[in-house]
């Protein structure tokens, strides 16, 4: 009994460290952001969110990436631009 004891506590205890193991396997991993508007490049709420994400620590080029597509007010364009994220 002594012995069942101890391997479920073993296994309990392995178990528990297994969600650690996966979030240290993933710390090199860069993550993608998609963007598209129907604007320009130049916007102030892109600005604003893209340092919010640094105040959280996300670092362009070591973390997280970005795919930009603007439409530069061609409107038409979107479909295109959109296709083309995915």
């Amino acid at each position: 009994m002594m012995r069942w004891r101890v391997f479920i506590t073993l296994l309990g205890s392995t178990a528990a460290a297994w969600p650690l193991a996966a979030r240290a396997q993933q710390a090199g991993k860069t993550y993608t952001i998609g963007r598209l508007t129907a604007g320009s490049f130049v916007n102030p709420l892109f600005e604003a969110f893209d340092n919010a994400l640094r105040g959280m620590g996300w670092v362009e080029g070591k973390n997280i990436a970005f795919e930009r597509r603007y439409a530069e007010d061609r409107l038409e364009r979107l479909p295109e631009l959109a296709a083309d994220l995915v």
